[in-house]
């Protein structure tokens, strides 16, 4: 077995699962896939499940829920499944290639040599790193997570991240269940958590890519949560 898993939500993602889970298991670097999907009704479980039976059933993975329960609550159940697997190092990741598969291996190289407890592939470490995107929602994001910074004290540029790698050890001290959000602030919560426990958070640049094909899951109710839930957060509410 691997010693790292890259988990992948998804729903709705029949254009793009088989590629990114061939893109992943391209590299030289070995990483196992966890496919966490919601309910696709548009056959993505299928997809992956026909790859695990043809092709990968040793390295390929998947939760199948019963609808769109949240980001973050996909996670949280794919953080489980991979503590019970015995992995050492659990990876987050889009399916829809704007997280570059060629950048997990930085991202590992973060954690595994350099002496990172969480590396977070940051689009804001280094300018703004964003393609295609509309304006409004590059200054949108790239604002939030400055907000976040100021308010929380984190000192990470790219706090609403979803390209993130954490040591098992982290997650091991992570009440899980006591995680309440479920979008963008899920994402900041997870690195607030583990930055006031003393873990060390890294900043990997990065390149993030505007999907090509599907649909974003983007609303502005996710963005809503993680403006309010900041302050939640900093406060201990």
């Amino acid at each position: 077995m691997n010693d790292s898993i890259v988990i992948i939500p998804t729903y709705n993602e029949k254009e793009n699962i088989e590629k990114i889970i061939r893109a992943v298991f391209g590299l030289e670097k070995k990483f196992d896939i966890l496919v966490i999907d919601d309910g696709s009704p548009d056959g993505t479980a299928a997809i992956v499940k026909r790859m695990m039976a043809e092709e990968f059933g040793e390295r390929l993975f998947i939760l199948e829920r019963s609808g769109k329960l949240g980001l973050g609550t996909a996670y949280i159940a794919g953080f489980k499944w991979s503590l019970e697997h015995n992995y050492e190092y659990v990876f987050e990741m889009d399916a829809d290639f704007s997280h570059d598969p060629n950048d997990l291996p930085r991202l590992y190289a973060a954690c595994h040599d350099e002496g990172g407890d969480v590396s977070v592939g940051s689009r804001y470490i280094t300018g703004v790193n964003v393609v295609n995107w509309p304006m409004g929602r590059v200054l949108m994001s790239y604002f939030a997570s400055k907000y976040v910074r100021l308010v929380t004290g984190i000192p990470v540029h790219d706090t609403t991240a979803g390209f993130v790698c954490y040591k098992r050890k982290v997650l091991e001290s992570i009440d899980l269940d006591s995680i309440r959000f479920k979008g963008y602030a899920f994402q900041i919560e997870m690195k607030y958590t583990a930055y006031k426990k003393g873990f060390k958070v890294s900043e990997v640049p990065v390149i993030f890519v505007n999907r090509r094909e599907g649909t974003s899951k983007m609303s502005g109710g996710i963005f809503s949560e993680a403006l309010f839930g900041v302050i939640r957060l900093r406060l201990g509410i």
